[in-house]
């Protein structure tokens, strides 16, 4: 029989840990920080996706109209969708750097003291 400490006692520690950041204040700031873009963001782009296809199943007319040549309305929301997406992902990108990213290495930084303290992760 040995007297030695298990090898599980740092992650259990480990693991208190975690769920000490998790319950921390400054890591629900950064949940509710991250849900205030995402859900709203997500709705809108939701919106404007089913407005493209409501329009497009139910008033042909208006989506066949030519702007341009053979280029029609349908075409043009068609394209801004994808126009969308990718000005949803700067958006997001610009929000994380300015707003989840510092709070989110403040909070990793202090969760590697702690790993520190107990040796490397494994």
């Amino acid at each position: 029989m040995s007297t030695d400490t298990p090898a599980s006692a740092p992650s259990e520690s480990t693991a208190e840990r975690y769920l000490a950041v998790q319950r921390s204040d400054e890591f629900a700031g950064l949940r509710r920080a991250l849900r205030g873009f995402v859900f709203p963001m997500t709705v809108a782009f939701f919106l404007w996706y089913a407005l493209y296809v409501i329009l497009s199943a139910y008033a042909r007319g208006f989506m066949g109209t030519k702007l341009v040549g053979n280029i029609n309305v349908a075409l043009v929301f068609g394209l801004l969708q994808f126009v969308s997406t990718f000005v949803i992902a700067w958006l997001y990108s610009r929000f994380a750097n300015r707003r989840i990213d510092p709070v989110a290495d403040r909070i990793r930084a202090e969760m590697g003291e702690v790993n520190h303290e107990h040796g490397p992760r494994g």
